[in-house]
C-alpha cells in the first residue's frame, strides 16, 4: 500500500525533513556557540519547530548531540578515505590529498571542526564518542602507511599521528599559533610524511 501525500510530499519525507532541520540547528549551535548553547528549547527554536517534533526524532538533548557528532565524524572519515582511494600513489601526494580534505572540510564549514575537535572536550555526552572513533581514523592512517613497517609499528604511528594531528587542528581552530591555511597543510604533509 503506497503512503499517503500531503502538499506532494509522504509523511516518511516530511519526518526526515525535520530530522534534517533538527540536526542543522544543533550543527549550527554546537558549532558556533557551543555545548552549553544546545538545549532542546534553543534547538527547536532554531529549527522553526515545536518540541513535540524533537522528541519524535530524538530521546533527549544527548542523543541530538551525539547524532551531530556522528554525522560530521562520518563526513570526515568519507571525506579522508574519498581523498586517497589509490594505495599506489606517491606517499606525499597521498598525505596531501587527505590533509586537503579534512582541512577543507574543517575550516569551510569551521562549526563542523568544531564538532569534530573542540566539542567532545567540552560535552560529557560526547567524550566517550570521541574517544570511540580515534580508532575509525588511525585506520585510515595505518592503511597509508609503508609495507616495510610491521604491524605494531604501523598501529601504534598511526594511533601518533592522528593524536598530534588532532591537537594541530584544535590548535588552528582556536587560534593559536596563527598561521594560513596552506602553512597548516604543508605543516601536516611533512608531519605525515616523515613518519612513514
Amino acid at each position: 500500500m503506497a503512503e499517503k501525500t500531503w502538499a506532494g510530499t509522504t509523511l516518511s519525507d516530511r519526518r526526515a525533513a525535520r530530522r534534517a532541520q533538527l540536526l542543522d540547528a544543533g550543527l549550527d549551535l554546537l558549532g558556533t556557540a557551543g555545548s552549553a548553547a544546545v538545549t532542546v528549547r534553543a534547538v527547536c527554536r532554531q529549527a522553526r519547530l515545536t518540541e513535540r517534533y524533537f522528541y519524535e526524532n530524538f530521546a533527549d538533548r544527548e542523543e541530538l548531540v551525539v547524532a551531530v557528532y556522528e554525522q560530521v565524524a562520518a563526513e570526515a572519515h568519507r571525506a579522508l578515505a574519498d581523498a586517497v582511494p589509490d594505495s599506489r600513489r606517491d606517499p606525499a601526494e597521498r598525505a596531501e590529498a587527505a590533509v586537503t580534505a579534512f582541512v577543507g572540510l574543517m575550516l569551510d564549514d569551521p562549526r563542523k571542526g568544531r564538532v569534530l575537535l573542540l566539542a567532545p572536550i567540552t560535552d560529557p555526552a560526547l567524550s566517550a564518542r570521541g574517544v570511540a572513533l580515534l580508532p575509525a581514523f588511525a585506520g585510515l592512517v595505518r592503511e597509508q602507511l609503508p609495507e616495510r613497517m610491521d604491524a605494531l609499528e604501523k598501529q601504534l604511528t598511526a594511533i601518533g599521528l592522528v593524536g598530534a594531528l588532532t591537537h594541530l587542528f584544535t590548535a588552528y581552530l582556536s587560534g593559536t599559533p596563527e598561521m594560513s591555511r596552506e602553512r597548516l597543510v604543508e605543516h601536516c604533509v611533512r608531519l605525515l610524511v616523515r613518519s612513514s
